[in-house]
């Protein structure tokens, strides 16, 4: 079964538990193009904006609800990859060039909230998320530091590629995963029982890792265990992810965005006629899948929300 509007779209199910997501008349629309490439989605809600980063042209764009008018949010963004917002509804942003992770506070100013590890440099953070305790975790690549693209040409400091957890009180930053090759987009399950991390490390080493590992949050919230393979990509590697309210994990891929069950079983592709990078949840009632593609921007309403916002 497959639904387009947009050239070279498709929905397409694979279980018929994707049917439950989205109405029978659902369209994929493609509502903006002129990136280099596009990453870093997050829904805005007291400003009823999305934002995403378009990363070489060191920009994150603005996009309003009400007429889908696209503007540039901040320029020199430093490169910025991956957002999310706080729990309170700031923005939270993973920069390649300064190599750190901000925030945005009410008044416009930043805040650093990591960019160093142990007296070094972080690598290029990537992609963050906040647990319901306040703590940010997030992604620490090496691609920002890879090359003159995406950042700026630089030596590793730290000794791998690790997922940090920044302590919300003490502001302390710890290494709580050491043992993926390049660690990317990462999401919790919406009981936060579980954290889902993704391992682009395919593109460092032969034959390496291109999927979605699943660990378990231990009690207390500061640590997690084991990191099973969740799932292997097919079709290019995954990168970015969201979680519904369900548990079901939407991610990016080569063709476009595949759509996990909580119990590992692909139920339906969004096919996207470019590589996508990330998704994330918008629109007042968070319904609304964003899709950013190599250079555009798509959406899709859904009849599930996202777990929670950013």
């Amino acid at each position: 079964m497959w639904y387009g509007q947009v050239e070279g779209t498709e929905i397409q199910v694979l279980d018929k538990r994707f049917s439950a997501c989205f109405a029978g008349h659902v369209r994929v629309e493609r509502l903006w193009t002129g990136a280099r490439w596009a990453e870093g989605p997050v829904w805005l809600a007291a400003a009823r904006c999305f934002l995403w980063s378009d990363i070489p042209n060191n920009r994150i764009m603005r996009m309003t609800d009400i007429d889908n008018q696209v503007s540039v949010y901040r320029e020199w963004s430093n490169n910025s990859n991956g957002n999310t917002v706080d729990n309170a509804g700031r923005l939270l942003t993973c920069e390649h060039l300064s190599r750190r992770v901000t925030r945005t506070e009410y008044d416009g100013s930043i805040t650093v909230i990591a960019d160093k590890y142990k007296g070094k440099r972080l690598n290029s953070p990537n992609d963050a998320v906040v647990k319901s305790d306040n703590s940010i975790w997030f992604t620490d690549p090496s691609y920002g530091i890879d090359g003159n693209y995406e950042g700026d040409q630089a030596p590793m400091e730290q000794a791998g590629c690790y997922v940090y957890r920044v302590d919300p009180k003490s502001g302390d930053i710890e290494a709580v995963i050491t043992n993926m090759v390049r660690p990317n987009g990462l999401a919790f399950s919406p009981d936060e029982k579980y954290l889902y991390v993704v391992d682009t490390g395919a593109t460092h080493k032969e034959n390496g890792p291109r999927n979605i590992r699943r660990f378990t949050v231990e009690k207390g919230g500061r640590s997690v265990k084991g990191g099973e393979v969740f799932a292997e990509c097919q079709a290019g590697l995954f990168d970015g992810l969201r979680v519904d309210s369900d548990g079901r994990i939407w991610t990016s891929a080569g063709d476009g965005v595949h759509i996990y069950d909580a119990d590992g079983t692909m139920i339906g592709k969004i096919l996207i006629p470019e590589i996508v990078a990330n998704v994330t949840f918008g629109g007042v009632k968070r319904n609304r899948l964003y899709i950013c593609g190599t250079t555009s921007i798509y959406s899709m309403y859904t009849t599930v929300v996202g777990s929670k916002p950013g």
